[in-house]
């Protein structure tokens, strides 16, 4: 950051009265800019023990598979990200369900969280950040294909619970150094 989006001066990177971190302050405002981890939210959207996926159209992972996710918008809740998030990459309507995965991800300052879903119907197709979108059996995923590991660690967790009864939420961190 090099400038204040207050007031257009310049700022510069100091640990502010009562703080314990350097935060960008305003030289000329005093106007403190904090940076905060991104949230991303996304669903495991499920028809009849199918997980649907989306092969990614845009970078990072051009033509790699994964869950719909993606950043939260201001003014919505969890549930209304994820459930936008589906419609936006699959076109496809889902309930959501209970909070299954969360995961740190410290290294790019993320935090992703993944909601178990309930596809409410067939009617979906690629969405404008898609490729295509398909629904997978269990031994159809392209696990060498899965564009995260953000969501391929929790997915593979996810189908393994499923196999033995309920998935139980669950709480991680991937760190760049075991990418």
């Amino acid at each position: 950051m090099k400038f204040c989006s207050e007031c257009g001066s310049k700022v510069v990177l100091r640990i502010p009265e009562g703080d314990t971190l350097p935060r960008y302050i305003c030289s000329n405002c005093h106007a403190i800019h904090y940076q905060n981890p991104k949230v991303i939210v996304g669903c495991i959207p499920e028809w009849e023990n199918k997980i649907l996926l989306c092969k990614r159209a845009i970078a990072p992972h051009r033509g790699k598979w994964t869950l719909p996710a993606g950043f939260m918008e201001n003014n919505e809740t969890l549930a209304q990200g994820a459930t936008r998030e589906t419609f936006e990459e699959a076109n496809a309507r889902v309930e959501i369900r209970e909070l299954y995965a969360i995961y740190s991800l410290p290294h790019i300052s993320q935090v992703y969280l993944l909601f178990q879903a309930k596809l409410l119907d067939l009617d979906f197709s690629p969405g404008i950040e898609s490729l295509e979108v398909r629904l997978f059996g269990e031994q159809e995923i392209p696990w060498d294909d899965i564009a995260f590991r953000v969501i391929h660690d929790p997915l593979k967790r996810y189908l393994k619970e499923r196999q033995h009864g309920q998935p139980e939420p669950h709480m991680g961190i991937i760190d760049k150094r075991q990418d």
